[in-house]
């Protein structure tokens, strides 16, 4: 994009959605997003509420940005339009992305997962990513409109994510019938990439729902390591996870 073009509005980004499905002749769809890009498909799915089945939601935001949010994208607007993607606006965005655990310190080197994040924030297009900000330092309260969807979603949030307050004040303005929240111990905004592992059960659940899923049906040995017989079902449990579950069954009125 260039600096040029005219500034892109939150709800442009949700409309250029609808573009993207009509191209590819897709109707109802299921949509997943991580903080900004769940903020977007929620606003999306409030627009177009018949073009959404599901919302899967990472570390979401809905309200309007706080000061100290709104100041720090300030900062990094202007240091990517006079710098570009320099180190000090990486290290910004690895901190609102991650948990300290798996940024290190002094004593305990960066993870595998940061190091690869760093070096992909360095290949984006420094304009893209300034405009993005722009839109998303503008973007409007949207928790009124929470209570017009109507599809399931399904929100996890990182303990240690700045937007952890966030997710638990969207996931209280939802219709608490098709809502679940799983909040992931010791981890950051992005559990898609620090604990994706920690999705896996909540989401196979979900997708139940819809009839996605099921459970496989191949004969596996009793010595394969897939086998149930070989895993200890402590390992199932969401303590052992990292998780703290408020289920989705609760989540649902007796009369659904």
């Amino acid at each position: 994009m260039s600096l040029d073009d005219p500034v892109l509005s939150v709800d442009d980004l949700a409309d250029q959605i609808v573009e993207v499905l009509d191209y590819f002749r897709l109707g109802k769809v299921m949509c997943m997003g991580v903080t900004a890009g769940a903020y977007i498909l929620t606003l999306f799915a409030i627009k177009y509420t018949q073009r959404v089945m599901g919302l899967i939601l990472v570390s979401p935001l809905c309200k309007a940005p706080s000061w100290t949010e709104w100041l720090c994208n300030k900062v990094m607007t202007n240091l990517l339009y006079f710098c570009g993607m320099c180190t000090l606006v990486k290290e910004l965005l690895l901190l609102r992305y991650f948990s300290k655990e798996v940024r290190g310190s002094v004593e305990v080197p960066e993870s595998d997962v940061v190091q690869a994040c760093r070096r992909l924030l360095g290949e984006r297009q420094s304009p893209n990513v300034l405009r993005l900000l722009e839109a998303i330092n503008e973007r409007p309260d949207i928790t009124q409109g929470l209570r017009k969807l109507k599809c399931r979603s399904l929100i996890f949030v990182g303990e240690s994510s700045p937007f952890h307050s966030e997710a638990l004040h969207m996931t209280s303005k939802l219709d608490r019938r098709f809502s679940a929240l799983v909040e992931v111990q010791a981890c950051g905004s992005m559990v898609t990439e620090e604990q994706p592992d920690a999705m896996l059960i909540p989401l196979e659940y979900f997708l139940m729902g819809f009839g996605f899923y099921r459970p496989s049906q191949c004969n596996v040995s009793p010595r394969s390591p897939l086998s149930p017989t070989s895993i200890s079902p402590e390992l199932f449990s969401p303590e052992s996870m990292g998780l703290k579950l408020k289920p989705i069954k609760t989540r649902f009125s007796e009369e659904v």
